[in-house]
């Protein structure tokens, strides 16, 4: 039996561009049991679909370390806790690392700098000749220091992709810098060997520092940008308490969270936050779950009510069983869906991705080229023509063409997940975009999937207390959900019972035990002393010939009004009748409003009878309904909605709703639907509102805006400023802090994402 393909996402250190990204995923794809590889340079992670028979972790980390990078595996954790911990110590000390490396290259580079600029004065050159070699020196001592500390990353990364015959920013950057540190190291002890005299015009180590820190700099600013794209996910995993009261053999103990288990009985008094899901067992509350949803509004939990990790408990103290732990609760699922959707690639990043791979070589061979036409077309001086390579090679790095994509994808799927809205990949972030029409299923969706009695008429002669007494007796016996609505409102709303002279209670007659039926499809029958019962709809009736009379007319009007009529009739004759309607959900008109003002059409697919459906149609604003349509059949509907291209959305609830919308191109799940519902679904609605259907394609639409953006400038900023490098328009110090801002600017778009959604 073979084993099935496993997907697990880790860390990356060391990748600094879109070539670095092409790389390790190359590496990684063409490994013998590895089925995708998807990295993000923006997380500096890898999504990593593989088969454990064929592939092992150990020899996955050792490809991904040839290639010039590291694969950090996760830590054997019994209590499941998450690798995203580790990775997250791990991007800590990354982080420090390239604190300390700027530091001392800012330290070195700023004197370097201040010292170069008086070396081109008349009156440094008027100095003793032995302090003049001494500064020089002192200027390449310095500059050693800073390019081998702080700038050894470069070449180490560079050295690894020459060995694989690849080029990334590193090899760039190395190339550039090395270039002229090794031009001036020449200059200054071989000067015979380049033909020159005056060594002050031809020594480039503050343009080595410079460019160093330069990039060092861009690359802190952009660690810090990213760190905020990630506050969403971050935000997420650190919801959970350290700790939790458990009752264990009747005391309660202070215990770690990663060490409860199923079945645990935990307390948690208010103002705490709740450490994992369960079911009430005893106590009410308030919970605030705008963590899991983004709704403000306490939720009201009492037994047998489910509370989940991480949630904060307001009011009262409750006592409840533990039902799921470790990566099984509800936030743990939401925080690994963001955590994908973020490590995904939406296909507008192909086109990125297929230029990246080849970028790094072509500018190289830009770089050599400027260099020649310069030097023996142009008899441009030699160090000048250097100084024209060496900035193609700087200004070139493709760092904003890398971060262009994923980092408006974090942000845009963190924001998603802050406010309710999960979205499963950035393939579904992207095809939401595109939805012309959003079709809804009934029941669950506009509706809240609870009937309930909207109106009861009880004919004159008979006993209304009785009658409805006998129905909420009746109807106990039963499990659907029509039945359910008629016990409540029977056993809530039945008038005071008639008191005869003696101030003794009039009794119904008792039910006779045997006598309940079940008839499929259209009500229950039971006997109460001499009276038969029956609760049912029309195929009811009329089967057992019972006449309707004037109820008749009500059934009618309840049919027009999308109410479901149930009739209740006593030894054959009516004597009562129910209106039964599913509750509209309070956000259905106005969410659907929403969606038709963006120009969206509106459907309603439903099992449901053509009446009915219209009915609940127009009060929620709908005008297109396709009913009585069966389970099977829901998605060849939507199929037809596509033809032509059209771009069509489904939200649904059930497990009949499956299929459609798993056949729509972006499938829409109401978080209190099936799991078979939410697993098929590209987005999920943790809120349970329809307005979230409008906010989730309007954050589709703002992600993607910002891309383009992202990507239009990346592509603009390199189209334009090699060509200046080239003809000598920059120099290489301004190339480097251009490339460097360019990145920033391209996380600081992506981070605006938060303020325009």
């Amino acid at each position: 039996m073979s084993t099935s393909p496993q997907t697990i996402i880790l860390p990356v250190e060391g990748m600094t561009c879109a070539s670095c990204v092409a790389r390790v995923e190359k590496v990684l794809m063409k490994a013998d049991g590895v089925e995708s590889a998807l990295v993000n340079l923006a997380t500096e992670k890898v999504n990593l679909t593989f088969n454990p028979e064929r592939i092992s972790l150990a020899h996955a980390a050792e490809l991904v370390d040839a290639a010039g990078y590291t694969l950090l595996l996760p830590k054997v954790d019994p209590l499941g806790q998450s690798a995203s911990v580790t990775a997250e110590d791990h991007k800590n000390v990354h982080f420090k690392k390239l604190q300390n490396e700027l530091r001392i290259a800012t330290i070195l580079a700023v004197p370097v700098m201040v010292v170069s600029m008086m070396t081109m004065t008349d009156w440094f050159m008027e100095l003793p000749s032995s302090v003049v070699s001494m500064v020089y020196h002192g200027l390449f001592i310095a500059t050693s220091i800073l390019l081998f500390y702080s700038g050894k990353r470069f070449f180490i990364a560079a050295w690894k992709g020459l060995l694989h015959f690849s080029a990334d920013m590193n090899t760039l950057v190395a190339v550039g810098t090395g270039a002229a540190y090794a031009y001036s190291t020449t200059a200054l002890y071989f000067p015979s060997l380049l033909g020159i005299t005056h060594i002050h015009d031809h020594l480039y180590f503050d343009t080595t520092g410079t460019i160093i820190t330069l990039i060092l700099v861009g690359r802190y600013l952009e660690a810090r940008a990213k760190n905020k794209t990630t506050s969403a996910l971050r935000h997420l995993l650190n919801l959970q308490p350290k700790t939790a009261n458990v009752m264990k053999n009747g005391v309660l103990t202070e215990t770690p969270a990663a060490s409860i288990q199923i079945n645990d009985i935990i307390i948690v008094r208010p103002g705490e936050i709740i450490p994992t899901d369960g079911e009430i067992m005893s106590g009410a509350t308030a919970v605030n779950e705008s963590m899991l949803t983004g709704e403000s509004i306490p939720v009201e939990k009492s037994v047998n009510d489910n509370v989940y990790g991480g949630t904060l408990n307001t009011t009262g103290s409750i006592e409840f069983r533990a039902t799921a732990i470790g990566t099984h609760t509800v936030l743990a699922r939401i925080a690994k869906l963001v955590e994908s959707a973020q490590g995904s690639k939406p296909p507008i990043q192909l086109l990125a991705d297929k230029i990246a791979y080849i970028f790094a070589p072509t500018v190289i061979a830009i770089a050599i080229l400027t260099f020649a036409i310069s030097y023996f077309g142009l008899s441009v001086e030699f160090p000048t023509a250097l100084m024209h390579a060496i900035a193609v090679l700087i200004i070139a790095c493709p760092c904003a063409l890398g971060l262009a994509t994923p980092t408006a994808i974090i942000v845009g799927s963190g924001i998603g997940a802050e406010r309710g809205i999960l979205i499963k990949n950035a393939d579904s972030l992207e095809r939401a975009e595109k939805i012309r029409t959003v079709v809804f299923d009934k029941t669950g969706t506009i509706t809240l999937g609870k009937p309930k009695v909207q109106e009861w008429k009880c004919d004159p002669s008979a006993d209304e207390s009785e009658l409805l007494t006998y129905c909420a007796e009746l109807e106990n016996k039963s499990e659907h959900p029509l039945a359910r609505a008629i016990v409540e409102y029977s056993e809530h709303s039945a008038p005071p019972q008639v008191f005869d002279f003696l101030n003794i209670a009039k009794q119904p007659q008792p039910f006779e035990k045997g006598s309940f039926l079940s008839l499929t499809g259209m009500g229950v029958q039971g006997k109460f002393g001499t009276n038969e019962i029956v609760i049912g709809n029309t195929s009811a009736m009329n089967e057992r010939s019972v006449t309707l009379g004037n109820f008749s007319e009500l059934s009618e009007k309840y049919s027009r009004v999308g109410l479901t009529p149930v009739f209740v009739a006593v030894n054959s004759e009516v004597k009562g009748i129910f209106g039964i309607g599913d509750t509209i959900s309070p956000t259905a008109r106005d969410g659907i409003a929403k969606l038709q003002a963006l120009g969206i059409e509106t459907i309603m697919l439903t099992g449901d009878k053509h009446a009915t459906a219209e009915a609940i149609a127009l009060q929620v604003g709908i005008t297109t309904v396709i009913a009585e349509v069966l389970p099977g059949d829901k998605a060849s509907k939507i199929q037809q909605l596509q033809t032509g291209g059209i771009s069509v959305a489904m939200i649904g609830d059930g497990i009949n709703d499956t299929p459609a919308l798993a056949q729509a191109d972006v499938g829409i799940a109401m978080r209190s639907g099936s799991d078979a519902a939410i697993e098929t679904a590209d987005i999920t609605l943790m809120k349970n509102d329809i307005r979230d259907v409008a906010r989730a394609i309007l954050l589709s639409q703002h992600t993607m805006r910002t891309i383009r953006q992202n990507l239009f400038w990346a592509f603009i900023f390199n189209s334009i400023g090699i060509p200046l490098a080239a003809f000598g328009y920059l120099n290489p110090m301004i190339a480097a802090a251009a490339m460097a801002m360019s990145s920033v600017s391209v996380i600081s778009n992506s981070l605006r994402l938060k303020r325009t959604v």
